[in-house]
């Protein structure tokens, strides 16, 4: 029986949930929402999202076993890690240490990560200014990681919801001028996560429709 609908689609942000979700093992369905052609912005697609952004998920067996929407990908790695019971520590210390790399994620590495793919891939023009600006942004946020990866083996110290954030932003490193032998424990800790079967199966997940 599907448990959790999952409204994605290929990008970092929709990777996340698909790795969380091939991770904790529950039951779910895939909903494509093509955005290359606005599947976001249909009325079906806003009653769940009113941003119009993927990720979004459904749980049809949320609080008190009735259906709960969730949006926002940061919101949905910690609704789904609480009802698992997985990748986000019951310590409140060391859950809050989670917490704190998974906002790194949401206010830095994703928008910032993103920006610089826009100015160095998408946009129309050729503006060096903005180029520059987020590249060393980029670079800088890579080295705050570099440093914590040469104290512990991930982010939060053990492999958490916190790293599933991150992870697929990093993987288009080639995409903001970046080589990850630059950044040598971050390239270790990519590489260890690039290891684990569920990542893998997350990452080429299809999204057909």
């Amino acid at each position: 029986m599907v448990m959790i609908e999952f409204y994605g689609w290929g990008t970092p942000n929709g990777r996340k949930v698909s790795i969380m979700l091939e991770e904790i093992g529950l039951p779910y369905e895939v909903r494509p929402i093509n955005i290359g052609k606005g599947d976001q912005f249909t009325p079906q697609f806003i009653a769940i999202n009113p941003n119009s952004k993927i990720p979004a998920i459904i749980d049809r067996e949320g609080p008190g076993g009735k259906p709960i929407r969730v949006f926002e990908s940061g919101a949905i790695l910690i609704y789904l890690a609480e009802k698992s019971g997985k990748l986000l520590s019951a310590d409140p210390r060391a859950r809050f240490e989670v917490l704190e790399w998974l906002m790194f994620q949401m206010g830095g590495v994703g928008p910032m990560f993103g920006q610089a793919h826009h100015f160095l891939r998408q946009a129309p023009e050729q503006i060096p200014y903005a180029q520059d600006r987020y590249v060393k942004e980029v670079r800088r946020e890579y080295g705050v990681m570099n440093a914590r990866l040469g104290a512990v083996p991930y982010l939060a110290g053990e492999y958490s919801i916190a790293d599933i954030a991150t992870y697929p932003w990093v993987a288009r490193y080639s995409w903001h001028k970046v080589e990850l032998g630059e950044f040598p424990n971050v390239e270790r800790w990519f590489n260890a996560i690039t290891a684990r079967p569920a990542v893998e199966r997350g990452m080429n997940m299809k999204f057909d429709g």
